[in-house]
């Protein structure tokens, strides 16, 4: 706890929005984020209890929740023979229900609880606990987050201790910091695709520089019974900031689809997240939240959600052995963060065996051409058209080599995900499903790719 240098720390955007998003998921009119002294118990976010910094360590809630590995919940204090003491159940406020999630680093490590408080009995489920952990996990990843830039502050301070000191240091810093921008990145990402059987995809990510976090994201996985979940988008802005947002995002959107089989409605719900704290207004995002469900006549039934992303390209077969090449775009998908009031939209239809589908960031879009006009989406679109092949792997492969073949390479970070459904086949040649990876990228020059299992 010391190491992470938190208490009596000013008040903080990120650790505030956590608090906010307790009480509306929970419905509470009170919820906190807090940090477990020796001796007492100090309050870093606390939505609904105005004026209060910390408490005694008394056992009941708090100090009896750090103390445990898992999620604790008291559905009454009066009937708790340790929390019904406890001056927050004794007091004004009257605390009746209770539960608290630890807040644990890698080591095992126990910071601090996020916790929820009523004034009258409840009951909460699995499900419910398990998004108070995942609240947890959210402020341990802020508190990483500040970690990292307060040693980075301290690096440059001692580098200003001596002209030739400075010069090594700076070095030392440059590629420090490129560490921590690459090491961070990956945290942002899933570390590999899914297999989703029947289906291949591929994936890449390039960074515009080695030294910012970029604020791109995507992921791939299972909602159960047979339906998988897919997004990708992009963050307002770059670097630690950007990264916050980034992981809430992730966060948001996987927990959403939990509980949403509307994609509208999951962007809803991200909407509403980035919205919570006054700070977060000027940093929205764009992104494509979709569905994915086997299809009866072979294939699948896609559902896509839009907020004010480019359109997604579906890739199809024609009779002439051509591909034809059709945008995506539901109408009236609004920017997702930037107001109360947007409104998204969807579409549904069917991935045909033999189809593939491409999600982009605007770096690709943006990338510039030899006369200095940008390859924009009509642009993508004719170079889509011209492959042999919607197959992912080939997509992704394609494209990569589009953009390092222009005079600068793309102008911004590029988020590439591919889905396609291997053609029809004899129940005996249909192949298992592949999953395709290209590594994190942080220069143009260079990438890896994993496929099925194996890093070639």
């Amino acid at each position: 706890m010391r190491r992470y240098d938190i208490l009596d720390t000013p008040p903080d955007g990120a650790f505030n929005r956590v608090a906010a998003m307790a009480a509306r998921l929970f419905n509470v009119p009170v919820a906190s984020v807090t940090i477990v002294d020796t001796d007492r118990i100090w309050f870093k976010a606390a939505h609904g209890l105005d004026g209060v910094t910390e408490i005694g360590r008394d056992p009941g809630l708090c100090g009896s929740a750090i103390l445990r590995d898992d999620t604790l919940v008291i559905p009454d204090t009066l009937d708790d023979p340790v929390a019904r003491s406890n001056p927050l159940v004794t007091g004004a406020l009257g605390v009746r229900f209770y539960a608290a999630a630890p807040i644990v680093t890698a080591e095992g490590h126990r910071l601090g609880t996020v916790n929820i408080l009523d004034t009258k009995p409840r009951l909460i489920t699995e499900d419910d606990t398990a998004t108070l952990a995942d609240l947890a996990s959210i402020v341990l990843d802020a508190l990483e987050l500040r970690l990292s830039g307060l040693r980075l502050l301290r690096q440059e301070q001692e580098r200003r201790k001596g002209e030739e000191k400075a010069r090594r240091q700076a070095e030392r810093d440059t590629e420090a910091i490129t560490e921590f921008a690459s090491t961070l990145q990956r945290t942002l990402l899933p570390p590999a695709l899914p297999a989703v059987p029947g289906m291949e995809l591929a994936c890449h990510y390039q960074t515009d520089s080695p030294r910012d976090v970029g604020g791109d994201f995507y992921d791939v996985f299972p909602l159960g019974a047979g339906r998988w979940a897919f997004f990708l988008g992009d963050v307002c802005g770059k670097g630690a900031e950007a990264a916050a947002v980034t992981s809430l995002t992730r966060y948001t959107l996987r927990e959403a689809a939990q509980h949403h089989t509307d994609p509208t409605e999951v962007l809803n719900a991200l909407n509403a997240a980035l919205l919570l704290d006054p700070s977060m207004g000027s940093r929205y995002c764009t992104c494509v939240f979709g569905t994915l469900e086997e299809a009866a006549k072979g294939g699948f039934t896609v559902t896509v959600a839009m907020g004010g992303h480019p359109p997604v390209f579906h890739l199809k077969h024609t009779r002439e052995n051509r591909i034809e090449v059709q945008a995506v775009r539901p109408k009236g998908g609004m920017l997702v963060g930037a107001l109360a009031q947007a409104r998204f939209a969807s579409r549904t239809f069917h991935l045909a065996p033999g189809d593939g589908l491409l999600l982009y960031t605007d770096g690709l879009t943006e990338a510039r051409l030899k006369d200095g006009t940008m390859l924009g989406e009509e642009g993508v679109a004719a170079f889509l058209t011209g492959l042999d092949t919607p197959d992912a792997g080939r997509l992704v492969d394609d494209t990569v080599a589009l953009l390092a073949g222009l005079p600068s390479g793309p102008g911004d970070d590029v988020a590439l995900l591919a889905l396609s459904v291997p053609g029809q086949l004899r129940p005996a040649e249909q192949p298992a499903s592949v999953t395709t990876a290209h590594t994190l990228v942080a220069a143009p020059s260079a990438h890896g790719v994993i496929r099925a299992g194996q890093e070639h």
